[in-house]
């Protein structure tokens, strides 16, 4: 049964900060380029081969049906633990095989292996985000770029500990993913519960998130920096490891939150009330409360008025409303109310922002899976730093494309998919740049690309929330999320790896070098964001007036649930 805590107590900000930790090892799968260049020395794989296990990386990552299923109808804590499992066999397998600790390995187990393997960052995300996104629906976007944010720094985390602490080695760094992940999810997975949210906004709780926001992107400037330094100079094993103990303390910064509720509690005028018992979140199955598992939004007072779904309204009250006239039968939901899968998947809405969403993910996976080759391509022998530095704009586009759209939703009922249209716009521009492989333009690109990259994950989530509710959407997240592997499987497998292995066989050997490496690809990724700038563009002018409904007030309208 849910914790049933005073809205704005510790509770919910201490399942915050051990979100922040789990979010870490869902971004497990942003390792694969630090561990790529081992498949493909000691397996003797080509470059269409390891194309393909990052095919295979991006599945695992993105499929998350199970997951947001699980999400409605077991606690939190039984999600991680199936997370923790998957993770646990997925990068043993690939340690044996690395390692040759099981040699001949055949390369079909491989590819089940890291699909099974990156799979628990689903389990792991899907809880931790689900959970969270209920405990403060207020702030949707805000926990959405935090939380995704997070996501996307722990690609610089793993470099860290990558480069500083487990020199570079393959093999270690996929034993402590084997091993290391599903301690700590272990640890954190008591503290991550649902908690009874506020129904009425609050400037405290805003303080708290900019605190948050605020530690989360001194973290990520001191990993870059770091990193750099790492690279630059031969640094001593005392100064390395003082470096991975300060990136630990900033890690827990959002533990200060709940810490200082404990130590200063705030008067209760500065708190709001709870939402109603009605609207109680989840109980675990066998309970007798006739409640759903989700916050259940319904309708506002004034602009969502509406009877609820069979399953939320009283068979007393339908009968009431059939014999007044009110009602003839149950009729669909409308945008910005509660919507089941199958409602959902045949919206236009729901397909226009897929689509915007594959455009954007699917075409920044492909240099992501491919960074590595990029690099070396380019001239670059060591691509520890643009890996870093894609993590690092990563994590910022994530974090302030939730920020950001929070902001001009609430100011100006601008619909967020604004962001996600302006972002490919400038994607456009990135793989041109690519393309010309001008001297200096690497890094500048990849940084670039990382937030853009970054803020299509940040305006995506909390969008789908307010189209389509939270009752459902856990399995509505996820089925967006497919938008990525979909993407891989096109832009990455079937273009990229095919256009290098060509351009390498021109040069005599399994490596290419030079701009003719990727040019074509990159073209032919510029011309699919030109269309996901259209599609985006529709899908923001038929959401407008949704938005326009939603956030009337200047704040979200949480609806109210029928009175049983």
């Amino acid at each position: 049964m849910p914790q049933v805590v005073k809205a704005g107590s510790r509770p919910p900000w201490v399942g915050l900060a051990a979100a922040v930790w789990v979010q870490f090892a869902a971004g497990s799968a942003y390792n694969f380029p630090l561990y790529s260049s081992a498949l493909k020395s000691v397996l003797g794989y080509n470059q269409q081969q390891v194309t393909i296990l990052g095919v295979a990386n991006d599945i695992g990552e993105n499929v998350g049906i199970l997951p947001g299923i699980a999400c409605n109808k077991f606690p939190p804590w039984m999600v991680l633990s199936v997370g923790t499992l998957a993770c646990f066999l997925g990068y043993g397998v690939l340690w044996l095989a690395v390692s040759q600790t099981v040699e001949n390995m055949p390369y079909w187990v491989l590819w089940l292996a890291l699909c099974i393997a990156t799979n628990s960052n689903a389990w792991f995300g899907t809880a931790v985000l689900v959970t969270n996104m209920r405990n403060f629906p207020l702030s949707r976007g805000t926990v959405a770029g935090l939380l995704k944010g997070y996501v996307g720094l722990s690609a610089a985390v793993y470099t860290e500990i990558f480069s500083m602490v487990l020199n570079k080695s393959a093999s270690k760094l996929l034993l402590f993913l084997t091993i290391g992940l599903p301690i700590l999810c272990f640890a954190m997975m008591y503290f991550i519960r649902p908690c009874i949210p506020s129904s009425v906004d609050n400037s405290y709780e805003h303080g708290q998130f900019l605190f948050t926001q605020g530690a989360s992107i001194v973290l990520g400037i001191f990993l870059l920096t770091t990193t750099i330094l790492d690279d630059a100079f031969t640094l001593s094993q005392a100064i390395r490891y003082l470096f991975i103990g300060i990136m630990v303390i900033f890690m827990l910064s959002p533990l200060a939150i709940p810490v200082k509720m404990t130590l200063f509690p705030a008067t209760s005028k500065n708190l709001a009330g709870p939402i109603s018992s009605s609207d109680q979140l989840a109980l675990d199955e066998g309970e007798t409360n006739p409640t759903e598992p989700l916050l259940s939004p319904s309708s506002s007072a004034s602009n969502l008025t509406s009877l609820q779904d069979g399953e939320d309204s009283s068979d007393v009250d339908l009968l009431l409303a059939i014999g007044e006239g009110a009602v003839k039968k149950k009729r669909r939901p409308k945008r910005g109310e509660d919507f089941n899968f199958r409602q959902a998947i045949i919206k236009a809405d729901f397909w226009l922002l897929w689509l915007v969403y594959f455009v954007g993910v699917g075409t920044g996976v492909t240099v992501l899976n491919n960074l590595a080759q990029i690099g070396i391509a380019q001239g670059v022998d060591d691509t520890t730093i643009l890996l870093s530095l894609f993590s690092f704009t990563n994590f910022l586009g994530r974090l302030s494309g939730g920020a950001v759209s929070e902001h001009f939703v609430r100011s100006r009922t601008i619909p967020r998919t604004v962001w996600m249209t302006v972002t490919q716009v400038i994607m456009i521009g990135v793989f041109l740049l690519y393309a010309s492989a001008l001297d200096g333009t690497l890094y500048a690109a990849t940084a670039l690309l990382g937030i853009c990259y970054g803020v299509q994950f940040a305006i995506m989530i909390p969008t789908a929330s307010e189209l389509f509710g939270l009752k459902h959407f856990g399995v509505i997240y996820n089925f967006m999320l497919l938008g990525n592997p979909v993407g891989a499987i096109f832009f990455s497998a079937w273009l990229a790896g095919d256009v290098y292995d060509e351009e390498a066989s021109k040069q005599g050997g399994t490596s290419c070098v030079g701009a003719a490496c990727f040019r074509l690809t990159f073209l032919v990724l510029a011309g699919m964001c030109g269309l996901g700038t259209l599609l985006g563009i529709i899908l923001t002018l038929r959401i407008r007036p949704v938005y326009q409904m939603l956030y009337s007030g200047g704040s979200f309208r949480i609806p109210t649930s029928a009175n049983h």
